[in-house]
């Protein structure tokens, strides 16, 4: 019973999050299958490994499908994550614990970079009198 409240929850959470948020969940769903990935290839559970890293994977397809053409940071924010995808087929290949961390690394980057834009966001509009 309490796992269905905490699926309702996190379904809720999905729903109302906003687009930042939404970008968040993914790095941190990745960072999740990364460190599980490191924690299987120790335990030498390939198959779990295989699964877990091929979830990061799809995470960083949905961050470059996403990501808006438009804006000038992304010429440089694309070529990173298509790094940071190939490195993860390198590393499921190889069962590299050092491949895995230093993507872990990126998308620690790439996460606390974007929680300070989603409180600096938050900031201005609070600043602004809107109230999200």
């Amino acid at each position: 019973m309490a796992l269905n409240k905490y699926q309702a929850y996190q379904n809720n959470a999905v729903n109302t999050a906003t687009g930042g948020e939404l970008t968040l969940m993914l790095y941190n769903g990745c960072l999740k299958f990364i460190k599980q990935a490191i924690k299987d290839v120790q335990d030498n559970n390939i198959e779990a490994k295989n699964t877990n890293i091929q979830k990061a994977q799809k995470i960083i397809q949905e961050l470059m499908i996403t990501l808006d053409q438009s804006v000038e940071i992304s010429k440089q924010i694309m070529p990173l994550y298509d790094y940071m995808y190939n490195r993860l087929m390198e590393a499921n290949i190889k069962n590299d614990i050092n491949i895995l961390e230093e993507v872990q690394g990126f998308v620690v980057e790439f996460r606390d970079t974007w929680k300070q834009v989603i409180l600096k966001t938050r900031q201005k509009q609070y600043a602004q009198g809107e109230h999200v």
